[in-house]
């Protein structure tokens, strides 16, 4: 195929994916806002760095004032809370028999179903560790799960062409008819995520402290009541193990899967949660509100109670608003 794929935001989920299917042959075309990063992106090329591969690899970028033309493949790879923006930018560059994969955290699929139909929509679930350094420089700092999948169940020749294009980012990438199941998966160890920012250590510090292990077990359960309530079996996936969160799980299977986290985050250059470089690097809001939010919202029309949920969504907040610091104090203001 010679029509390039789009990628919608070129940050750490979407100029990783950019660069390694550019360097695999693959016609790829970004867009980004930050006009830096698109000069240094199409010029001397990104810089992938880390210690799972080094390269520099030149990719055409434009910004999105800069696009034109029609496309049938793109990849939606914004912060959540920016979904609804880009997918109305992106509409009226998009086929008529085109669509959509989002490449993010959280159910964004909803949102982009909203703005180009169902039928126009694909999900992904992505668990791999980036972060943006600057223009032109994505630290790739693990490896981790990719899945596609259909938002209907169904597995189309589109479904299975997207896939094999992913191969050539990550070998193990899997096709399945059961996207939101890890969509839910991701939802309840990115909840824990949320919770980890609300200090100033490290992923795995967090998740192997045994004084912080019953808050982020009854997180997991938290999300995984909601996820049942909905009829979703959640998947696992890189140490979260979602069968230990449900609702009378031992929690010995529980503490377990927190150990796993911490054992498969210590295994990367990706220190800290995006959440954390979010509040403490950028200086920006987070996508508490379309993430943990969505599963408190989704909670409560479930009639599932989610306490936990709701208040890490308020002290995230409050770091966000400047009303608190990331310290050990915020994250036992967790506690009731």
């Amino acid at each position: 195929m010679t029509e390039p794929l789009l990628i919608w935001g070129a940050g750490a989920i979407g100029g990783t994916l950019g660069a390694y299917l550019a360097r695999a042959g693959q016609p790829v075309l970004m867009v980004d806002t930050v006009a830096e990063h698109v000069a240094a992106c199409r010029t001397e090329g990104l810089a992938i760095t880390g210690p799972v591969e080094a390269f520099r690899q030149v990719v055409d970028a434009v910004t999105p004032d800069e696009l034109t033309g029609i496309f049938s493949r793109i990849v939606l790879a914004v912060k959540a809370q920016h979904t609804a923006a880009a997918a109305e930018a992106l509409a009226p560059h998009l086929a008529a028999d085109g669509f959509v994969l989002s490449a993010q955290n959280g159910l964004n699929e909803l949102t982009i179903a909203e703005v180009v139909g169902p039928e126009r929509t694909m999900g992904a679930f992505v668990n791999f560790g980036a972060d943006w350094h600057g223009p032109g420089e994505v630290m790739f700092g693990n490896r981790g799960a990719v899945v596609i999948g259909e938002i209907d169940g169904t597995i189309r020749p589109r479904t299975e062409a997207m896939h094999a294009a992913l191969l050539a980012f990550e070998p193990d990438a899997v096709l399945t008819d059961d996207i939101w199941s890890y969509l839910w998966g991701k939802l309840g160890y990115g909840a824990m995520l949320f919770a980890t920012a609300l200090t100033p250590q490290s992923m795995t510090e967090n998740f192997a402290d045994p004084a912080r292990t019953e808050t982020f077990v009854a997180i997991g359960r938290e999300v995984m009541a909601v996820a049942r309530a909905r009829g979703v079996v959640p998947r696992g996936f890189n140490g979260f193990d979602p069968d230990a969160f449900m609702p009378g799980a031992p929690d010995e299977a529980a503490r377990a899967s927190i150990a796993e986290l911490a054992a498969f985050n210590a295994r990367t250059a990706k220190t800290h949660s995006g959440i954390y470089r979010d509040l403490a690097v950028r200086k920006r809001r987070t996508e508490v509100d379309p993430q943990v939010g969505s599963v408190v919202r989704l909670a409560a029309e479930a009639g599932v109670p989610t306490p936990l949920l709701a208040r890490l969504v308020e002290l995230i907040h409050d770091i966000e608003d400047g009303r608190r610091e990331m310290s050990a104090a915020t994250f036992a203001a967790l506690k009731p």
